[in-house]
């Protein structure tokens, strides 16, 4: 695999961006949890998971590297986060799959080499991996939007005043009774993950400011976005493109203390 100041051979690939895909970290457009992500991909869902690595050949060709080197991926991926170097370039048996297409949309091209384009396709070919529409709206865009919220929650905390984010989902003033009764639901389907443990990935964990933790929870039709500290944000296959403020209320910190305790955490 070429790093950015190699020369694209006809047997490397240009290394474009590269994404975790493990129980605690995966993209989250492939599906509500770790192995509906992995089935989209046709992979086994191992618990130690995968790195994906996007990139071009020498052709322009987009492709999806799938490699079980899960450490070297995660340390290629904090090092760009920091705005530092890294060659990511997987040892050849590490490589599980070489897929076609990316699964995500990358803003990026490899120097040098033709516009990025899927490969050509033979006949029994899987069709190439392609970002979701997003002039279109349904599970993958809603699990999107729960991402955008996530990475950008004090923007959309600051839109709610501390009285109605305090306020229960049950309240007279949370909305039309129908956005009430679709939240309870939502809760309650939540709540049985307490009960009865659902697949990894489905409710997840990550670092939130303050000593709180950032929770994110996907069920059929529903992402459910909260801090431990603080309220929720609800995003609904039936509410297309609408973000539902979810406040604390008597029954939601217990809630959001007990997913925390069934979720999937970094390691």
């Amino acid at each position: 695999m070429a790093g950015a100041e190699d020369t694209v051979d006809d047997d490397s690939l240009y290394v474009l961006t590269a994404v975790l895909l493990t129980p605690a970290q995966f993209p989250s457009v492939l599906g509500d949890d770790y192995p509906a992500a992995c089935q989209a991909l046709s992979l086994e869902p191992y618990a130690e998971g995968y790195g994906l690595v996007l990139g071009q050949d020498s052709d322009g060709a987009r492709w999806t590297v799938v490699v079980d080197d899960v450490s070297l991926v995660a340390v290629a991926i904090a090092s760009w986060d920091c705005g530092m170097e890294y060659d990511l370039s997987p040892d050849e048996h590490s490589v599980v799959a070489a897929l076609p297409g990316w699964p995500l949309a990358v803003a990026v091209a490899a120097p040098g080499v033709p516009a990025p384009h899927d490969p050509a396709r033979e006949e029994g070919d899987r069709p190439p991996l392609a970002p979701p529409d997003m002039g279109a709206w349904g599970p993958a865009q809603r699990r999107l939007g729960a991402d955008e919220v996530a990475l950008r929650w004090a923007q959309w905390r600051g839109q709610i005043d501390d009285a109605e984010a305090q306020s229960s989902p049950d309240a007279p003033d949370a909305g039309s009774r129908r956005p009430r009764e679709r939240v309870r639901r939502v809760l309650e389907q939540a709540r049985a993950y307490v009960e009865s443990s659902p697949p990894p990935g489905r409710v997840r964990s990550s670092f939130a400011p303050g000593g709180a933790r950032m929770l994110r929870a996907d069920g059929p039709g529903w992402s459910l976005v909260a801090r431990t500290d603080d309220m929720a944000f609800l995003l609904l296959d039936e509410e297309p493109g609408e973000v539902v403020p979810v406040g604390r209320g008597p029954e939601l910190p217990g809630l959001l203390e007990a997913l925390e305790k069934v979720a999937v955490h970094p390691s």
